[in-house]
């Protein structure tokens, strides 16, 4: 599968049943569009089977390389029981393409939003989230991109101030700022010394963690990079500075016990779901 340019313009109802019906699927016509930023994604009624996620990738966003390292890494969690939800493999993969679009297909894992005001859940989440960064140490990305300054923070400055977004008379404030900006982000990483880096996420906000009385899953991979631990905790967090200390003390005591446990299972990563 090569990348491709194809528009979203051009992504039709009748193209996505099309390009669903022809991995082996029957659709039903049923289609709903789901919050999406990055992708198109919906939930396609199946004939006589549950519904499925279809997520179409926005075109030369990523490679094929990254968006299977990604599904790759997905699989490996919810082999290790790690409430992920992995793309389906069909005919032995997991990305498939149809008229200028790629796609992959979930199943589809319902849930509510996560109680963030209860410590109790903060806790939970901490744990599950430590296990998939147990796993993420393991091996690196070797496509997908890491998170820095210089991918965040350099280059969109070098695109906004080449480009024609930025008006002429507010040219010169909107680069000091940014400049201002950028020198802080540096202050921090080199006060901070030394961060080890490791597989993650990427996105881990509340609407990517769906609850059920089982407790937590995670979908949408989509933004998973290499980067520090606390990418995947930052966005948990919420209110003044004394409630997201009191909340990130709660997902930190969950990330302990998920670490301690793992040292002391002698190499296995099987738990109950209760106890992440």
């Amino acid at each position: 599968m090569n990348e491709t340019t194809q528009p979203y313009a051009g992504l039709t109802p009748d193209l996505i049943l099309n390009a669903i019906d022809s991995t082996g699927f029957r659709t039903d016509g049923r289609l709903l569009a789901l919050n999406s930023y990055e992708n198109r994604v919906y939930q396609v009624g199946i004939e006589d089977e549950k519904p499925l996620v279809a997520k179409f990738y926005r075109p030369a966003r990523w490679t094929d390389e990254q968006i299977l390292e990604e599904h790759a890494f997905t699989a490996e969690l919810a082999e290790l029981e790690i409430p992920a939800v992995p793309a389906l493999a069909i005919l032995g993969s997991t990305l498939h393409a149809f008229e200028g679009f790629r796609f992959a297909l979930y199943p589809r894992r319902g849930g509510r939003a996560p109680e963030l005001d209860d410590p109790d859940t903060l806790e939970w989440l901490g744990r599950f989230i430590g296990r998939i960064h147990a796993v993420g140490a393991i091996a690196p990305f070797m496509h997908r991109p890491a998170f820095d300054v210089a991918s965040f923070g350099e280059e969109p400055r070098a695109y906004l101030l080449g480009s024609e977004w930025i008006p002429a008379d507010l040219r010169a404030t909107y680069s000091s700022v940014l400049d201002q900006a950028l020198a802080g982000v540096h202050n921090c990483f080199n006060r901070t010394g030394l961060v080890s880096h490791l597989r993650l996420h990427g996105d881990c906000h509340p609407g990517n963690v769906l609850w059920t009385d089982d407790g937590p899953h995670f979908v949408d991979f989509d933004d998973a990079r290499t980067g520090p631990t606390i990418q995947d905790l930052w966005m948990l967090l919420s209110g003044d500075r004394g409630s997201m200390t009191r909340q990130l003390s709660d997902v930190l005591a969950g990330t302990r016990i998920s670490r301690n446990s793992t040292a002391g299972n002698s190499g296995s990563s099987r738990h109950c779901a209760r106890c992440g």
